[in-house]
């Protein structure tokens, strides 16, 4: 673990209410965890008379010749034993205040236990951009000394600067690193640039620090700090010392009931700063600097009160809110089956108790049509947290966080370290999607597991809902070969059993100071649409018919009928594509050569920009990009072919043959930009195309009632993959597209076109039939003791040297070769190979589902690699390609 020899146990955090007082002599010293790559263990600080602060308080300490953010664990009565109080440092300051509350705390820790990862790491990924931040080292000129060398530095030589040529006593390095600084406007430079551009710079640094020349000063970090702005506040009345000017200004503020942005009434009277300065001499206005909220804008939206609802909604309802506690509950319901709504009225009896509500969305794409909803229903109380908004924005928001009001927080998987007091439930919606889990960098968390501990720990429910239920999830409630609904679903009298996490987290070293409960579980069925709407017809077009009888269209003659007709009904559609690009591959038709990346052990795909530009040539994985050559780079032949279907060719062909249809294309190339997700489905929703053409983003649980067409191109690129999930990703995938069709007044209708018709997971999503699907599938997991019945850690090894990888792998495996109690598998090279240039190796883990094996010290496993192999442990992996 990260803190050698430490039990985490006995660390007390207070809460946000408790402080260290400066007053008293009980704790004059305060043990952080310092935001440095490397550094290990606990470090002791002296405070400061005048500071006051609190285990849980984010600082900035100097450490080494830095200044570093650090987080305050514990305070001390009195140091270690083994320190010199007179070289234990002073805590230079406090960055925020009263953040990690215990329970909090404790999620922390135990994330960094299970997930094999340094403490500060998670601690990372919980706290916003730009609060643990890094000073730098900076040297500039000693201004009034110029070239003269008569400088007032207080080390000055006599001799040097009584020289009328002081450069000429320096050294060649000194002089370099001053005729750098003279040439620099403001005579400043970092030591780290200085260094790059000087050999040796650091002793020509030194030099002039002795002569008195320059001086070298600490930068603090960048830190991201509230956003303040002038606002004018009208303060007496308007009296005939007035100007015409004046009085018209104070008019306006009175109008706007007496405050207005600075810059605001400067536009609006066409003004300037100046008579605003002669009104505040005056005393009729002040001026004050104001803290404006950085938050994501989303449009004005009329109030929405809480629809009626089907018995089946009630009912699912009527249980959670009968929970008392921790409980994890799946609501299972059909798509368009309304559990949103359930979600909705779920919270709103919780804000008007003071408690807030975290929802958690798999993808930012989601989040405006959602975000919408739930803010039509609450309002302002509703906040939105997700890497993609500005680092002013993230940070503002968490700071309203911290403020206690009861509030709903809608935000994608780093939002389950949001820190929201007073939580009365959580909400994981779409809970079977991959998104939920982080691969990279570390903790390789799941979004699930760690909301199952935070409910714990909070002690509230967790809702997770799914029209395709994970089947860990599946497993968890207790329903795999169960057929029935609306019930509390059991692994064990009273449908409960407890959690296994205790004694996994003690065999990783973490005492946890708290009991772990039973772990409840209920399953709650939606089995109908609202309004009775029937599920879409699924029709399963065979391609290797409409290959023989003459159709060499990526189009079926179903789906170009059904096309045809959408745009004589003035409806609108969905195509579904597995992959984004214009082609996947592209080979020469005379020697069978694939262009492929050079840093990556892939195919280049075909990526069409506009008319008459070059045609490009892009790597989905390190994004190198080349234009596309007119012959074969290995025969010099002239014949080279796009191969497969993408976004790009998709629409291009559509563009082709249906030249009235409007189109969009909803895919990571055409959603880069902020708010893209919102303005490509506002227009769609407002009608302004008539299909939207796009990969995996259209499946995540986009509600838009006028679709009546679905349409999937390829179903083949879903089903053969090399990966035990890939049956249910692709019945999931398959399944929630379908659900898009018919959500509206309209019937609707899915077209699905496939090579492999017979394909279990096509025979289970043309029956929308998730429980027989879910049936076969547990059985063949259990037989090869996967997921959920078996558990597994992925270790994946990458260098730029393949010989070194392949070495380290074989070793590591080697050393786990000794334990009885898990399966070693492996090591074997990664599915591909190379990722930008670097060569990938991976070691598999399997074990038995119910806790984890003894298993090996980490740090004695991360020691067998060299300096540049990279080793990532994940836990509980989903993508093991």
């Amino acid at each position: 673990m990260y803190i050698d020899g430490i039990s985490l146990s006995p660390l007390v955090v207070a809460q946000a209410s408790e402080s260290y007082q400066s007053g008293t002599t009980l704790n004059r010293w305060v043990e952080v965890l310092v935001d440095c790559p490397g550094s290990t263990g606990l470090f002791t600080y002296r405070l400061p008379a005048q500071l006051e602060i609190k285990p849980g308080d984010i600082l900035s300490v100097p450490f080494g010749a830095q200044q570093l953010g650090a987080i305050a664990i514990r305070l001390l009565a009195q140091p270690n034993v083994d320190l010199a109080p007179e070289k234990i440092r002073e805590v230079e300051d406090i960055v925020s205040v009263g953040f990690f509350p215990s329970a909090y705390w404790e999620l922390l820790n135990r994330v960094a236990a299970y997930y094999y990862t340094p403490l500060i790491q998670v601690i990372r990924v919980a706290l916003p951009p730009g609060l643990l931040g890094r000073s730098q080292r900076r040297i500039r000129l000693v201004r009034g000394g110029g070239a003269g060398g008569r400088g007032q530095g207080a080390g000055g030589s006599s001799y040097l600067l009584a020289s009328p040529e002081p450069l000429a006593f320096l050294t060649p390095t000194a002089r370099q690193v001053w005729e750098l600084l003279q040439g620099q406007p403001a005579g400043d430079y970092s030591f780290a640039y200085l260094q790059q551009k000087v050999k040796s710079a650091y002793r020509g640094i030194r030099e002039l620090l002795r002569f008195g020349l320059v001086e070298s000063y600490l930068e603090p970090p960048r830190l991201t700090r509230p956003k303040l702005q002038k606002a004018v506040t009208l303060t007496g009345t308007i009296d005939s010392d007035l100007t015409t000017r004046q009085r018209e200004i104070l008019e306006v503020l009175r109008r706007h009931n007496g405050e207005l942005w600075q810059n605001e009434l400067l536009q609006i009277c066409n003004a300037s700063s100046s008579i605003l300065k002669t009104l505040t001499q005056k005393g009729y206005i002040v001026i004050e600097e104001r803290e404006v909220l950085r938050t994501e804008q989303g449009p004005a939206l009329a109030g929405d009160g809480a629809k009626s609802l089907t018995a089946a909604q009630a009912s699912a309802l009527e249980t959670i809110q009968t929970l008392d506690g921790f409980a994890e509950v799946l609501l299972h319901g059909v798509t368009g089956s309304g559990k949103t709504e359930v979600y909705l009225q779920a919270i709103a009896p919780l804000i008007k108790q003071g408690k807030s509500a975290l929802v958690l969305v798999p993808e930012i794409g989601l989040t405006p049509q959602l975000t919408d909803r739930f803010r039509a229903r609450f309002g302002n109380k509703v906040s939105v947290y997700h890497s993609a908004l500005s680092d002013g924005e993230r940070y503002d928001t968490w700071r309203q966080m911290l403020t206690g009001e009861p509030q709903v927080v809608i935000g994608t998987r780093s939002a389950v370290f949001a820190p929201l007091p007073n939580l009365g439930l959580i909400i994981l919606d779409e809970e079977h999607d991959s998104s939920f889990k982080q691969d990279s960098p570390i903790p390789t968390y799941h979004t699930r597991t760690v909301a199952k501990w935070r409910a714990e720990l909070e002690n509230c429910p967790l809702l997770l809902g799914s029209a395709t239920p994970s089947l860990e999830t599946w497993v968890s409630v207790g329903r795999q070969g169960s057929r029935g609904a609306g019930e509390q679903g059991s692994r064990g009298a009273g449908g409960e059993f407890v959690t296994p996490h205790s004694s996994l987290l003690t065999q990783h070293g973490l005492n946890l100071s708290y009991p772990l409960t039973a772990l409840s579980t209920h399953y709650l069925s939606l089995p109908e649409r609202i309004n009775s709407r029937p599920l879409p017809p699924v029709e399963i077009v065979d391609m290797r018919q409409e290959l023989q009888q003459g159709n060499r269209s990526i189009f079926s003659r179903s789906l170009q009928e059904a096309l045809q007709q959408l745009q004589e009904r003035k409806q609108q559609g969905i195509l579904f594509i597995h992959r984004r690009g214009h082609s996947t591959f592209v080979s020469c038709r005379s020697c069978g050569y694939v262009l492929e990346c050079p840093h990556c052990d892939v195919s280049l795909a075909y990526h069409h920009t506009e008319e008459k530009a070059p045609e490009l040539l892009r790597c989905h994985y390190c994004n190198y990009a080349r234009s596309h050559p007119k012959y074969c780079p290995d025969c010099s032949s002239p014949y080279l072919k796009f191969f497969g279907s993408g976004t790009q060719r998709v629409t291009q062909e559509l563009a082709r043959q249906f030249p009235e249809l409007r189109l969009i294309r909803f895919d990571s190339d055409t959603t880069r930009n902020k708010g893209s997700h919102r303005t490509l489905l506002t227009q769609f929703a407002n009608g302004e195309a008539d299909l939207l053409v796009g990969t995996q983003m259209l499946t995540k649980g986009l509600d838009l009632p006028q679709v009546t067409l679905v349409g999937v191109v390829a179903a083949d690129g879903l089903l053969n993959l090399s990966d035990y999930r890939a049956s249910e990703r692709a019945f999931q995938t398959l399944t929630q597209v379908a659900g898009r069709a018919g959500r509206g007044d309209d019937p609707g209708r899915v077209i699905v076109q496939t090579y492999t018709t017979e394909h279990q997971v096509i025979a289970a999503v043309r029956s929308h039939d998730y429980h027989s699907f879910s049936q076969a599938e547990l059985e063949q997991r259990q037989a090869l003791n996967y997921p959920p019945y078996g558990r597994l850690i992925l270790l994946r090894l990458s260098s730029l040297d393949p010989i070194k990888v392949q070495n380290t792998a074989q070793i590591i495996a080697t050393a786990l070769s000794t334990e009885e109690e898990f399966e070693i598998l492996g090591p074997a090279p990664a599915s591909i190979l190379r990722v930008a240039n670097r060569y990938r190796w991976q070691i598999l883990i399997k074990f038995a589902p119910d806790a984890l094996p003894q298993l090996p010290d980490w740090e004695e496993v991360r020691s067998l690699c060299s300096s540049s192999v990279s080793l990532t442990i994940d836990v509980d992996p989903l993508n093991i390609m």
